[in-house]
């Protein structure tokens, strides 16, 4: 474990760097993975790690030394004063542990034929994550996000999704117009507009596109377009909108709630 001390340090700079600017991060491959839980994930998935930093105080915690003996042998690791493990954390209260991680390479993508969601213009790094978690526990692997997305891979990000990136496939300024042209199931919008029916009226059991655009703009006129049907979820008079993250969770565990009803009800056939 070598301990560092100094802002001045190079490799100090440098994680200051990741935490606080997606060009930095594009730049050098890299990302952070801020906390326990995280990189706990991560070991799940046999994610490769590229350095872990400990703050001083982080050595307490009988959480973080156990991570540390999971990990492989040849893996850097760095002590920082607390201080110093403040300033290149990416969250406002750090955890104690980050690790260094490379940016995934996107593979090819291929033609879409099972759920898939596409976020166009969704900017809050809490709403992402949230959604990329609620996506992992629906079982919707494919997100798809255009280019006005906030950066999947940010530490906020990261963070929010709770481990949730390790188990999806995520592509990033994606052209959805382009991808979904030949798509084999419904591709369902959520708006609020005059022909939109509501979620619970609508059979889901089929492969489905959900295209869920931002608060305040909501999906780009294009996009909208390229929607089979338009969907509403019916909420109280009072109240104008939902978060785009639980409007999400309502539309995947409604799909998931009828999928589930129609596997009870028609249970597979055994041999006698």
């Amino acid at each position: 474990m070598k301990a560092i001390a100094s802002r001045d340090n190079p490799l100090v700079k440098r994680l200051h760097a990741l935490s606080s600017s997606a060009r930095e991060r594009r730049k050098h491959g890299e990302t952070l993975l801020d906390g326990a839980h995280l990189l706990d994930a991560a070991l799940q998935r046999q994610q490769p790690l590229k350095g872990l930093i400990v703050a001083e105080s982080g050595f307490a915690s009988a959480e973080i030394q156990d991570l540390l003996a999971r990990c492989p042998a040849e893996v850097p690791r760095y002590q920082f004063p607390d201080a110093l493990f403040a300033h290149i954390s990416p969250v406002d209260t750090p955890s104690g542990i980050v690790a260094i991680i490379g940016l995934p390479e996107e593979a090819a993508l291929d033609r879409l034929t099972s759920d898939v969601i596409v976020l166009d213009a969704v900017q809050d790094p809490g709403n992402l994550g949230t959604i990329l978690r609620t996506a992992a526990a629906a079982g919707v692997r494919d997100v798809l996000l255009t280019e006005g997305c906030a950066g999947a891979w940010s530490p906020r990000v990261l963070r929010a999704g709770m481990g949730a990136h390790f188990g999806l496939r995520i592509r990033e300024r994606v052209d959805a117009l382009q991808v979904l042209w030949d798509f084999p199931g419904p591709v369902l919008a959520t708006a609020l507009t005059s022909d939109a029916r509501e979620i619970y009226g609508i059979e889901l059991s089929r492969p489905t596109a959900w295209l869920f655009g931002a608060e305040g703009q909501g999906l780009s006129p294009a996009l909208l377009a390229l929607a089979s049907e338009r969907v509403v979820i019916p909420i109280a008079d009072t109240t104008e909108s939902l978060n785009v993250a639980a409007a999400v969770a309502i539309c995947l565990f409604e799909q998931a709630r009828q999928r589930r009803a129609l596997s009870a009800s028609h249970p597979s056939q055994g041999g006698d």
